[in-house]
């Protein structure tokens, strides 16, 4: 005998499960479908080169504020040593001061005059005593230098004061900057960790060949020198191919940009700003590429973050980027804003 009982309906737990599991499955198969395919090996390579950019951008601001908190920290060792000899000179004023009160008092009582100079504020004094007429000459000199020393001292120490509250924000612009750079350079590493190794080796081989080959085949010319000093500090720049890209180096070892022009020059015995925004302004500008001579610099970059030197027949000497050595390369890899002649 047949059932007629009803077929048991699912419950709404078991419809609500089957629901979400459809719907999951259709969202995987969709995203499936419309997944962005994964960059070539090319497009990562760009991504990366854009990443060093503007990570080499960040780390010439990162040189400047280190600059400018090294330059902070010498103006107030200065200071500080300024104030501490001119403590001791008023100390050795006030000591003799004393010492002729000592006297007055020996020979019949202190003058009124110094009585009030031991009680109250030189500042205020000269007035308070000139109206007394009661100061020799000799305690008017005494009181004066006193005086003097003591607003020379106030002035000096509001101004290490000021230099302090500078270096306080030099520091936090300094580790922004140092966490730009990483930041740059973490995210380079990862896209580029997203290719095989096969990919990566080849990527690595390439910049090899690249620095390599710009050693062995890189045509100069026979172009002259405008500059002895530039021409100086290109040859021993030259001596520096193959060495690899650091950011904030300054050799002698690895370099970053201006880091390699900053210590050719220095090597040639002439000092030259530490970033290249300011070795920008370091000596004559040069506007066309035609006029460009071995040993010029040359800036390339709207915001003036690349500088390299310019090594004759349209080639330029500079230390590239991360995973790169220094080499040449044509000047026309970069956005050219003007040479400098130093």
């Amino acid at each position: 005998m047949a059932s007629h009982r009803r077929p048991k309906q699912p419950s709404r737990t078991r419809v609500t499960v089957l629901t979400a599991t459809a719907a999951a499955a259709v969202a995987i198969t969709a995203q499936s479908a419309h997944a962005d395919p994964k960059p070539s090996k090319k497009e990562v390579k760009a991504k990366v080169d854009k990443l060093y950019e503007q990570a080499e951008k960040a780390t010439e601001q990162y040189n400047g504020a280190k600059e400018t908190q090294e330059q902070l920290e010498e103006s107030i060792d200065e200071l500080q040593d300024k104030v501490a000899r001119g403590q001791s000179d008023l100390n050795d004023l006030r000591a003799g001061l004393g010492s002729l009160a000592s006297a007055q008092y020996r020979s019949g009582g202190i003058d009124p005059s110094v009585q009030l100079f031991l009680s109250s504020d030189p500042d205020s004094y000269l007035d308070k005593a000139s109206a007394l007429d009661q100061l020799t000459g000799k305690q008017a000199e005494a009181l004066k230098k006193i005086q003097s020393k003591q607003r020379t001292l106030a002035q000096q120490r509001k101004e290490a004061s000021d230099k302090l509250g500078d270096l306080a924000d030099t520091r936090k612009e300094l580790g922004k900057k140092k966490k730009q750079v990483q930041g740059k350079l973490s995210a380079a590493q990862r896209l580029l960790n997203s290719l095989t190794a096969e990919e990566r080796q080849a990527l690595a081989d390439q910049e090899t060949r690249a620095s390599r080959d710009s050693a062995d085949r890189a045509d100069l010319g026979n172009e002259k020198p405008a500059s002895n000093r530039g021409a100086a500090a290109l040859n021993i720049a030259k001596g520096k191919i193959g060495s690899p890209y650091v950011y904030g180096a300054t050799g002698p070892g690895s370099f970053d940009c201006s880091g390699l022009t900053q210590w050719s020059f220095a090597q040639a015995g002439v000092s030259i700003p530490r970033i290249s925004q300011d070795q920008a302004n370091a000596g004559t500008r040069i506007s066309s590429q035609s006029d460009l001579k071995p040993g010029d610099l040359v800036i390339f970059y709207s915001d003036l973050h690349h500088v390299g030197f310019y090594a004759g027949n349209g080639q330029v000497l500079h230390a590239p980027k991360p995973g790169a050595s220094v080499r040449y390369e044509s000047v026309n890899n970069m956005p050219y804003m003007f040479g400098v002649r130093i």
